[in-house]
């Protein structure tokens, strides 16, 4: 049975004071009112350890927003999978369309760093999503599957089965614009049906497939009441406690 998830990513937000207040915040207001879906707060390296301590980790998870594609080394400023998993983090964001724009990241460079954080019994969540001139051009769906196949395909049934999905429209990242719950399911319909045409349809089924693009207080319902739509990869909205929490409690 595949989870709900609502999973924050900070990005470059918060010194390390602010990041353990915002972590304890969310913490107390879950702690009071118990959630009905996993939740996740993917937080800036230096957040990771001291998240960790401050939430209470059977309700929260704690996920970095990358990890290097070498195991170690002379890397200066990369950290590698097992340096996260050191922290006591759980889960590791990869591919977002912002490492992939602004850094470089190609399919081949995310299969590498999918293996090792699952070799270091890390949860990638992956990103996959079309910009703006692809959705235009109707390309969106060749540019997903393609995002999956060459970086997630080698994967046997059973690493597979250890990857949630995060399905990113890039043009609504940020912009204020959000798909329509129709185009969000879908979408997310697809890539499951292409999940299952690799791996067969439980495989499929038990895949958590976020959506990640704008979701708010104000559209998370609708959103997530979708079959195919599983939670949310949240940005800006994650960066208040209240916020976050009228995420979560769409589900």
């Amino acid at each position: 049975m595949r989870q709900n998830i609502v999973a924050g990513n900070w990005k470059m937000n918060n010194t390390l004071e602010e990041g353990v207040t915002l972590a304890k915040e969310v913490n107390e207001i879950l702690k009071a009112n118990k959630p009905n879906c996993k939740v996740v707060l993917g937080t800036p390296f230096i957040h990771l350890s001291e998240a960790v301590k401050a939430v209470d980790c059977d309700v929260i998870g704690i996920a970095a927003q990358n990890c290097a594609d070498k195991v170690s080394g002379a890397y200066t400023g990369e950290t590698s999978a097992a340096m996260v998993k050191s922290t006591g983090a759980q889960y590791v964001i990869l591919g977002h369309s912002e490492r992939r724009a602004y850094y470089g990241e190609t399919n081949a460079i995310l299969k590498e760093k999918t293996d090792l954080a699952l070799a270091n019994d890390l949860t990638p969540i992956f990103c996959i999503g079309e910009v703006l001139e692809e959705r235009e051009a109707d390309k969106h769906f060749d540019v997903v599957k393609t995002q999956i196949e060459e970086a997630l395909f080698h994967l046997s049934p059973e690493a597979f089965g250890k990857v949630v999905l995060a399905y990113e429209p890039v043009w609504a990242i940020g912009t204020g614009k959000t798909a329509s719950p129709e185009q969000a399911q879908e979408i997310h319909a697809f890539i499951r049906q292409t999940l299952a045409d690799k791996y067969g349809a439980e495989v499929a089924d038990n895949t958590s497939i976020l959506y990640g693009g704008s979701c708010k207080p104000s559209n998370a319902k609708e959103l997530f009441a979708n079959p195919d739509v599983d939670g949310g990869l949240i940005g800006g909205a994650s960066l208040k406690a209240e916020d976050f929490h009228g995420i979560i409690a769409a589900f």
